[in-house]
């Protein structure tokens, strides 16, 4: 089993920054890779970005240039720092632990508004 802690969301202005950490404990030797999804409400959970054991980050198309994933390995914490955030960022942001047999794990979500 794997454990997920996040931490960092809450209300922003447009434009703002916020950076989500999640720390991953528990059997996390097997890690293939971490990342962030997201859930509006009324819309389907999707991928935010993701980046890959050995560093590699995959982004999705409507926060390049905006978000940056990063991964610290001692302790097994992941960031997103956030830029330029728009309201149509609002959303439950949520951690992934995909281990070596593609089994997911999920933190319990945090928050983030983006609003004047």
């Amino acid at each position: 089993q794997v454990q997920l802690v996040e931490s960092g969301g809450g209300l922003v202005q447009p434009g703002g920054s916020l950076r989500l950490s999640c720390t991953a404990s528990g059997t996390i030797f097997n890690m293939n890779a971490m990342g962030w999804y997201r859930q509006a409400p009324g819309k389907q959970r999707e991928l935010v970005a993701e980046i890959t054991r050995g560093g590699n980050p995959t982004y999705a198309d409507f926060v390049k240039g905006r978000f940056t994933i990063s991964r610290d390995n001692a302790p097994n914490m992941v960031y997103l720092q956030m830029n330029s955030l728009k309201p149509e960022d609002t959303a439950v942001y949520y951690c992934n632990f995909r281990n070596w047999r593609a089994v997911d794990f999920w933190g319990q979500g945090t928050q983030v508004t983006v609003s004047s």
